[in-house]
């Protein structure tokens, strides 16, 4: 039974999260900046004390941990379940709170008449700031309970976040930023894609005017999930908010039968009062501890070669080989064989779930490639969709019915491809036994990117059921049983790009494929508007061709490099076309790049506030003694001169030597500050307070500054 705890307090290092038990299911009362010991819970308690406001209700329904119906909640309820009687008013009283440690907590509420319990788990990471939270639904009665949603732990907003940022954009144009007022009613974000999608991450940064990236009090919510999904920020009447996050389940998609229990997605949050630079190092730390497997932080990322850009379908043996002399000897450490390696795959139109080696392209089959891939110093890796087929290939020919479909409904073409249903136990195993042979004939393909490029349009399983649910959870299994048999290989999550880039899928893999642009240009809003949530090591950014194969933009080989620099870099890119002084640059930011990587892989991030013109931004390490800034003109300056860099989140205290070290030449229009300072030392402060004077530049031109510590 329920204990006579009023108040569940968990801090981390710089936060502190409240849940009041003192009615019928408990809430948050406070979250946001640690509290000290001078503060107690019965005082916020006291201090929130509402009272009856004109035509409204005696005492307000509780914005809970999953707010009810069946407590007269007018919001969003955070659980929706219907069976036969009254499930859907569904109430309940906290009976348990089981305290797993001092930084974890679960609280049990049943509803007794209803036969429905409900087990909120939070845990507040002590070393990033960052809760996690979930909510599991238990159907103990003796009837099947149909589940509608059932979201993550309702998060009560602090009335001083009136300002909500998304991130939203489409196919080759990911994680673009987007804020706009709180207002009264309900911001929403809904995904029906099947997949995390191009046009709808589901995350969301709750802030107010003051906030910026070095300065100010935000919260960021993301659901790790893969799959469909439902993201809400209201302003209630009476001026109460709150965040909602939560699997969209489509009608009829989780039915429990008795004993039966769903458990929601995870909620990633964190609070920052130190801007959204902050909050974005709360969640890098939190993945590189939590989400990461441990053993990649025991070995630099390797710089890739991915053949695609380079050769597309049109895979040949020699020319293969040519083209891993040549990335070889521009400091390539992994080579990536992109799609079309497979049985009948001579284009988009068919192969997709033969996954044996075309003889007809690779009469001996890979290992000729692979051997003289890794004679070169390179790793080798091979590219896979395990989840689609093409009508034209001998999978789908004896198993047409191995589809996702709905009955009396046409599929929709995309891509030439239908989308394999993984809720059958069959498919799944199929899909493991060919990946495994492949790992198992050759035992030296030691990554593998796992890519999916159609939405999933018509979700019916075999029994005509919804299955998006299971087709994630499936998937989520399948990669973890090829990893636990082949424990050295590395994954990819690719989907056109970054169309699933989430904490759901990045716990079963290792890295993402940020976007298919590799449009410089691009590319910086993009990555950018990732980083509020992913650390640079986990972003796939790569080199591109000379003239940009989706924009047709044409960026300087320096811009280029310098953007892709930030990243887990790699090269994509027909190298047999670049020129004498291509290779030489290429060479030397590559090699630049694996000097710095242990800093651009494991730094304090800082993004400097945009201006418009241009997209700027340092990494620091931990001491502080070293760092890396970025400037990426974009823009004609809007005066004659451009204006101060400044070198924000060093030691004032310390000394430093500020270093160009890209690019190796710069066109000028006459002599700037670059001149004077190379080389030179100068104290923190002065670097932070009133910063570097900025040359006057042709749009389009990075310039990347090393900083260290002359103490």
């Amino acid at each position: 039974m329920k204990s006579d705890q009023h108040f569940v307090q968990l801090n981390s290092s710089n936060a502190s999260l409240i849940i009041d038990c003192q009615s019928k299911t408990p809430a948050i009362i406070y979250w946001g900046k640690l509290l000290s010991k001078q503060t107690s819970a019965d005082m916020l308690s006291l201090l929130s004390t509402r009272q009856e406001a004109k035509c409204s209700l005696v005492i307000e329904a509780p914005i809970s941990l999953s707010p009810l119906l069946g407590e007269g909640f007018t919001g969003s309820p955070g659980i929706e379940i219907n069976n036969h009687d009254y499930a859907w008013s569904l109430g309940g009283e906290l009976v348990d709170i089981i305290q797993i440690d001092e930084h974890k907590v679960c609280f049990e509420t049943l509803d007794d008449i209803r036969q429905i319990k409900v087990v909120h788990t939070l845990s507040l990471d002590h070393d990033t700031d960052v809760l996690s939270a979930y909510t599991e639904l238990v159907n103990l009665s003796e009837q099947s309970v149909t589940v509608n949603w059932c979201a993550t732990p309702t998060i009560p907003l602090s009335d001083q976040m009136n300002k909500i940022m998304s991130f939203e954009g489409r196919w080759s144009n990911e994680f673009q930023c987007h804020s706009l007022d709180l207002f009264l009613g309900s911001f929403v974000r809904e995904n029906r894609k099947g997949k995390t999608s191009h046009d709808n991450f589901p995350g969301m940064v709750m802030h107010n005017n003051f906030t910026h990236e070095q300065a100010g009090e935000c919260f960021g919510f993301h659901l790790g999930w893969s799959g469909n999904h439902k993201m809400r920020a209201e302003l209630l009447p009476e001026g109460r908010s709150y965040v909602q996050l939560g699997e969209l389940l489509m009608p009829g998609e989780i039915v429990l039968l008795p004993q039966q229990s769903y458990q929601s997605p995870t909620l990633y949050a964190g609070y920052s009062d130190q801007g959204f630079s902050g909050l974005s190092n709360c969640f890098h730390q939190y993945v590189r501890s939590e989400l990461l497997s441990p053993k990649l932080s025991q070995k630099p990322r390797p710089v890739h070669y991915n053949t695609w850009e380079g050769i597309y379908f049109e895979h040949d043996v020699d020319t293969l080989k040519e083209l891993a002399n040549k990335v070889a000897g521009l400091g390539a450490e992994r080579f990536v064989l992109d799609d079309g390696w497979f049985k009948g795959r001579r284009g988009d139109f068919a192969g997709l779930g033969d996954w044996v080696v075309d003889k007809e392209i690779y009469p001996n089959g890979l290992s000729p490639l692979i051997d003289h891939v890794n004679q070169q110093g390179m790793e080798f890796g091979l590219w896979f969709e395990p989840e689609m087929v093409n009508p034209d290939s001998d999978l789908y020919r004896a198993h047409p019915d191995w589809v996702l479909a709905t009955a009396g409904n046409q599929q929709l073409n995309f891509r030439n491809q239908l989308v394999l249903d993984l809720s059958r136990n069959e498919v799944v195993d199929y899909l493991f036994h060919a990946i495994d042979d492949i790992l198992t004939e050759y035992p030296k393909i030691v990554y593998i990117k796992w890519d999916m490029n159609r939405d999933i349009n018509h979700a019916g399983n075999a029994q005509g059921k919804p299955a998006i649910h299971q087709q994630t959870t499936a998937l989520y299994q399948l990669i973890d049983r090829i990893k636990q048999k082949h424990s050295h290989v590395e994954i990819e999550s690719c989907s056109s790009g970054g169309a699933r880039v989430d904490y759901g899928i990045l716990a079963h893999t290792d890295r993402v494929w940020t976007s298919d642009s590799n449009d410089a240009l691009d590319r910086l809003t993009i990555q950018r508007g990732c980083s509020f949530f992913f650390p640079s090591e986990v972003m796939g950014a790569h080199i591109g061709p000379r003239e940009c194969h989706i924009t047709g933009r044409i960026v300087s080989m320096e811009m280029r490099a310098a953007v892709a620099f930030f990243g887990h870099m790699g090269l994509e890119m027909d190298p047999r076309e670049l020129t004498d002084e291509d290779c030489e640059q290429l060479s030397t930011i590559i090699a630049l790049h694996k000097k710095h990587r242990q800093l651009i892989h494991s730094g304090e991030l800082i993004r400097l506030n945009q201006d418009g013109d241009s997209i700027n931004f340092g990494i620091i390490n931990q001491d502080k003694s070293q760092a890396l800034f970025a400037y990426n003109s974009i823009n004609e300056t809007k005066r004659t001169t451009p204006p101060k860099y400044r070198f924000v989140g060093l030691s004032a205290d310390k000394v430093y030597k500020l270093t160009l070290v890209w690019p190796t030449k710069l066109k000028e229009y006459s002599p700037s500050v670059l001149s004077k300072i190379q080389g030179q030392k100068f104290s923190g402060e002065s670097l932070m307070q009133l910063g570097m004077q900025l040359p006057v530049l042709f749009p389009q031109t990075s310039l990347i500054f090393e900083l260290n510590d002359t103490q």
